[in-house]
């Protein structure tokens, strides 16, 4: 199935229809948007700046549910040796569920058509439910692990957590999503801040798990919040050391790591 077709029932779907943004009006209900989904006063990428970015040669993908913004997308483009496309920002009303595909999906279709290969992107390795999506709904893979790469945020999501970021890779012309890998056989090795194992080996595979929902986690108890995130950050810096890659993400929040050469 084609990028265009998969993008159409991914709309389709979530009951929006998705669209480049150009105009001022547009672009500034983006921003907008923007603001009210990471809780912020101030807008993570200012109008004007989503207009030189657009002008720039970048895009701008909205989807509505009727005349509601449900989500939004900015991509801008990699050095020209890389053929990718780098995804700047991405949100979706909590309450819209498939909106977030779908515009993936219409952003792929715009890269594509762009001459690009790649997309990349980088998330908040503790999120499991943004690793569930970006590994084994889109098949992306994780290539890279950045310590605290935007310094102190203050957001309402992020605030309090040091920016930990996992660079996610997707082919975009790849067909089959990242496969989730039976953790049955394996050993388990190090202990989690909740008690419970937080990592396990077979094979050439290193599983690593995140807990339910590192946000609410947050806000609750801040210091076990953080003991996760050095607990991750252990085991990811030391794989991708030794020349692992994400390679899934299961229901119960565990990755799957593989080895180089495998």
């Amino acid at each position: 199935m084609n990028a265009e077709t998969v993008a159409q029932q991914a709309a389709v779907a979530a009951g929006v229809r998705v669209r480049l943004v150009e105009d001022v009006d547009g672009i500034a209900r983006v921003a907008g948007f923007f603001a009210e989904v990471w809780r912020t006063p101030d807008e993570p990428l200012p109008a004007e700046t989503l207009r030189s970015l657009v002008h720039a040669g970048g895009s701008v993908i909205a989807a509505y549910a009727d005349d509601r913004l449900a989500g939004a997308a900015v991509a801008v483009f990699e050095p020209p040796r890389e053929r990718a496309v780098y995804s700047l920002l991405a949100g979706a009303s909590s309450s819209d569920r498939g909106v977030g595909f779908a515009l993936k999906q219409a952003q792929r279709v715009w890269a594509l058509r762009e001459g690009a290969l790649f997309m990349s992107w980088t998330f908040d390795p503790l999120v499991g439910r943004n690793a569930r999506f970006n590994m084994a709904k889109l098949g992306a893979v994780g290539i890279e692990y950045l310590v605290d790469f935007y310094g102190p945020m203050n957001d309402g999501l992020n605030a309090g957590d040091e920016s930990d970021r996992l660079t996610a890779r997707w082919d975009l012309s790849a067909a089959a999503p990242a496969l989730d890998h039976d953790r049955a056989g394996a050993s388990f090795d190090l202990t989690a801040p909740d008690g419970k194992p937080l990592t396990a080996y077979r094979d050439d595979l290193l599983f690593c798990r995140v807990p339910p929902d590192i946000v609410e986690l947050r806000g609750r108890d801040p210091e076990t919040a953080f003991a996760w995130r050095n607990a991750v950050r252990g085991v990811f810096t030391g794989a991708f050391d030794r020349g692992y890659r994400v390679v899934g993400m299961s229901r119960d929040g565990w990755y799957t790591l593989r080895g180089a050469g495998s």
